[in-house]
C-alpha cells in the first residue's frame, strides 16, 4: 500500500504508525515526549523524519541501538517498519528518563515490536554491539561519536539526522575523529541532512 511520504508499506504498518502517533499525543499531555506545538503535524515533523533513517539502514542488521530514544523517534518508528521489512532486527532503545522508558515499553508491548528498553544512561549500557546506531536531537556530532563508541564494531553504520548546522558539526568532529561520511538531504527539511557515517576512528 502506498501512503504519502511512506512509499509502499502494508496496511498493518500504517495502522501501527497511526496507533503510535495517537499514543505519543496521549502521553505528551503528561510528559514531554515532543513539543505539543508539533503534534498537529506529527506525521511530517516526527514520523516521516524518522522513516528516512530506516530507509538508509542496511536490512541485514540484527542489532540496532537507538541512543536517547525519548519519545521513540526514530527508534520506535524504525522498529515498526522493521516488523514487516526487516523482521530479524532487534532494537535496543536506551533512555535514562524513567517516565519516557515506561512510555517506550508501553509502545513496544502495544504494537508487538521486537525491541527492548534500557532505562540507563548511555555510558552505563555495556556489552552491546550493533550494526546500526541512531540518535535524533540528542547531541552534537562529536559527542555522538563519543557516545556511540562502545556500541560500534567494524561494520557499524551510524545514522544521525541533523539540522541546518550539520556542516559545522562535521567540521568540528573531524578535529577529533576520522570517518567516512555520506550526506542525505532530508525529505522533510531541505536545509537538514541525515548523516550516514562508517569507518570511525579517533585521531
Amino acid at each position: 500500500m502506498t501512503a504519502p511520504g511512506l512509499g509502499d508499506v502494508s496496511r498493518e504498518t500504517l495502522d501501527r504508525l497511526d496507533a503510535f502517533e495517537a499514543l505519543v499525543a496521549k502521553w505528551t499531555r503528561r510528559i514531554n515526549l515532543v513539543a505539543p506545538s508539533t503534534l498537529p503535524d506529527i506525521r511530517t515533523r516526527h514520523t516521516l523524519d524518522s522513516t528516512q533513517v530506516f530507509d538508509l539502514a542496511p536490512r541485514i542488521a540484527r542489532t540496532w541501538v537507538d541512543l536517547g530514544s525519548g519519545g521513540g523517534f526514530p527508534g520506535i518508528i524504525c522498529a515498526i517498519l522493521a516488523k514487516d521489512l526487516a523482521p530479524e532486527t532487534t532494537f535496543h532503545l536506551i533512555e535514562s528518563d524513567t517516565r519516557k522508558a515506561t512510555f517506550l515499553r508501553t509502545a513496544i508491548r502495544d504494537l508487538g515490536l521486537q525491541a527492548q528498553v534500557h532505562a540507563r544512561r548511555i555510558e552505563q549500557v555495556q556489552d552491546l554491539k550493533a550494526e546500526v546506531v541512531t540518535a535524533r536531537a540528542l547531541a552534537d556530532l562529536a559527542r555522538l561519536l563519543d557516545l556511540s563508541e562502545p556500541y560500534r564494531q567494524d561494520d557499524t553504520v551510524l545514522l544521525f539526522p541533523k539540522g541546518q548546522s550539520w556542516r559545522s558539526e562535521v567540521e568540528e568532529a573531524r578535529n577529533h575523529w576520522s570517518f567516512d561520511l555520506e550526506t542525505c538531504t532530508s525529505k522533510t527539511n531541505p536545509a537538514a541532512s541525515i548523516l550516514k557515517i562508517t569507518g570511525v576512528a579517533r585521531v
